[in-house]
């Protein structure tokens, strides 16, 4: 950044107020990995077709010291991330959708406890199943179960 600053200076030119953004950015978020892998911060995606819902489990995963957001669509996913997936969303999922959260070994959340949505779970190779209301230390004890920390170490 300093370069940068020395370069535009020299050329007459205002600071490049964007890429230094960019810049800090990219150093910030790197800065993120780095702590989260020295504490050992387990990263969790909350998907939920009910924003709110969402919004509120990643709320107090976050207080419980995890690295949690919500979001009522799949993205694609951080290394490690582990992902709480309510069922309603399967719907709009295509084969990729499918393909990524199967992969991810997702920690299914859902209201529904009929066989149909249980082997729904299977299919996607799910690690845990709870149904709703869940609590919170419920669902953090299926998160350490199934982080990638709490593998290590483990025989294959």
């Amino acid at each position: 950044m300093r370069a940068e600053l020395e370069l535009a200076h020299e050329d007459g030119l205002g600071p490049p107020v964007d890429r230094l953004l960019e810049d800090v950015s990219d150093a910030l978020e790197q800065l993120g990995r780095v702590e989260a892998v020295a504490l050992e911060v387990v990263s969790v995606l909350v998907v939920d077709d009910d924003e709110r819902l969402a919004e509120l489990t990643a709320r107090g995963l976050r207080r419980m010291g995890y690295d949690a957001e919500s979001s009522a669509r799949l993205r694609p996913l951080r290394a490690g991330e582990v992902v709480v997936f309510d069922l309603g969303v399967t719907g709009s999922l295509d084969v990729v959708g499918k393909e990524l959260l199967r992969s991810a070994r997702p920690i299914i959340v859902t209201g529904a406890a009929d066989p149909a949505s249980r082997a729904m779970a299977e299919d996607l190779d799910a690690s845990a199943y709870l149904v709703k209301p869940v609590e919170l230390e419920e669902l953090a004890g299926a998160i350490k179960r199934r982080s990638p920390s709490s593998t290590r170490g483990a025989p294959q």
